[in-house]
């Protein structure tokens, strides 16, 4: 995922995003181009 819009019209779900590995895997699928989907079991902390 080294160049930006590399994942440009492509989904991901990321479970476990509000925190550690799950939220530094959502930010760096968002920033290659990614739509993002998040999950967490608590949304107070997304």
């Amino acid at each position: 995922m080294n160049s930006p819009g590399a994942l440009r019209g492509r989904s991901a779900l990321v479970t476990g995003a509000s925190r550690g590995i799950g939220r530094a895997v959502a930010g760096a699928l968002a920033s290659a181009g990614a739509r993002v989907f998040l999950l967490a079991r608590s949304a107070g902390t997304l």
